[in-house]
């Protein structure tokens, strides 16, 4: 500090100058002091204030979709449509709160998982689980259902868009002939369901995955104490099936066929007027089964592509 023109810097004047800058510094060391206790204390406060439990909020947004939860009673209609059993593996995608997966577990015994992206919904879908008895039953995973593996799942749930349920398609498609797939609300495009149920103002549908049959088979069957070969031709779309036998110069159209995950059913008449009818499962490049002709006896069937 310097000091008035005429004063010297070791007299009075610097005596009472020193003191007031005493002073000055001891209120503002304690200003500061105070100051820190009060940050030290609001620190303290936020360390041990509780973090706000997560409540998900109906319309809230997602990866892909906002959240909507299915009511209780449909999602018990989705999984008896898909008739879910103990033995049964279902896998929902977009688990959301979980309920879907712990229904499966609490009220159709099945094993379950949920695949989920938000990470809250995902720790609040375990509690869920632990909460109702089936912690242990459950998984609940977080992944993206596009890229997560969900292969092995027997039965699969889905509340999303067409689009996404068609984009999808082609990976459900590839999974073991008669998996079963509900989705709440909306459709697969043109893959027409094999069950369309409504509550209260809302659709549940349900597809069966269907064995691939398309191409040229050789079709050889029993007919009393022969054995006969035919080629036979199906076409398919989906679990839809339309085809016919070379009997001879003649191309006879198959009748009422019948596709439902991997087993098989369709008839023709032969050139003897007979009517037979081919029941069975088909097995990759391979179906074997039941052929019985009208008013006759019943007879093994095979077929390999």
């Amino acid at each position: 500090m310097i000091a008035p023109s005429g004063e010297s810097r070791s007299g009075p004047y610097s005596t009472i100058l020193k003191e007031k800058a005493v002073k000055s510094f001891v209120r503002l060391a304690g200003t500061a002091a105070v100051a820190v206790a009060v940050l030290a204390s609001a620190g303290a406060c936020a360390q041990t204030q509780p973090k706000a439990e997560f409540q998900p909020q109906v319309g809230q947004a997602g990866k892909d979709v906002i959240w909507v939860p299915t009511p209780d009673a449909l999602v018990e209609r989705m999984l008896t449509m898909a008739q879910a059993t103990p033995s049964d593996f279902v896998v929902d995608l977009g688990a959301g709160d979980g309920r879907i997966a712990i229904a499966a577990a609490k009220k159709f015994g099945a094993k379950s998982m949920g695949i989920e992206f938000n990470p809250d919904m995902v720790a609040l879908s375990k509690k869920n689980a632990t909460k109702d008895g089936v912690g242990d039953k459950v998984e609940f995973v977080r992944g993206d259902i596009f890229e997560t593996d969900f292969s092995k799942a027997s039965v699969v749930t889905m509340y999303l868009l067409p689009t996404l349920n068609a984009k999808l398609r082609p990976k459900i498609l590839e999974m073991k002939p008669g998996t079963r797939v509900a989705s709440h609300q909306f459709d697969m495009e043109d893959w027409e369901p094999d069950e369309l149920d409504t509550f209260e103002g809302r659709r549940a549908y349900l597809w069966i995955v269907p064995a691939k049959v398309q191409g040229a088979w050789k079709l050889k069957y029993a007919a009393g104490a022969e054995t006969r070969e035919l080629p036979l031709t199906l076409e398919q779309r989906y679990q839809v099936v339309k085809g016919n036998v070379k009997l001879g110069e003649v191309n006879a159209g198959i009748r009422e066929p019948s596709l439902r995950g991997d087993a098989i059913r369709f008839a023709f008449v032969d050139a003897a007027g007979v009517r037979r009818e081919f029941t069975g499962k088909v097995s990759g490049n391979t179906m074997d089964g039941t052929v019985r002709a009208d008013g006759g006896a019943e007879g093994r069937w095979t077929a390999t592509r």
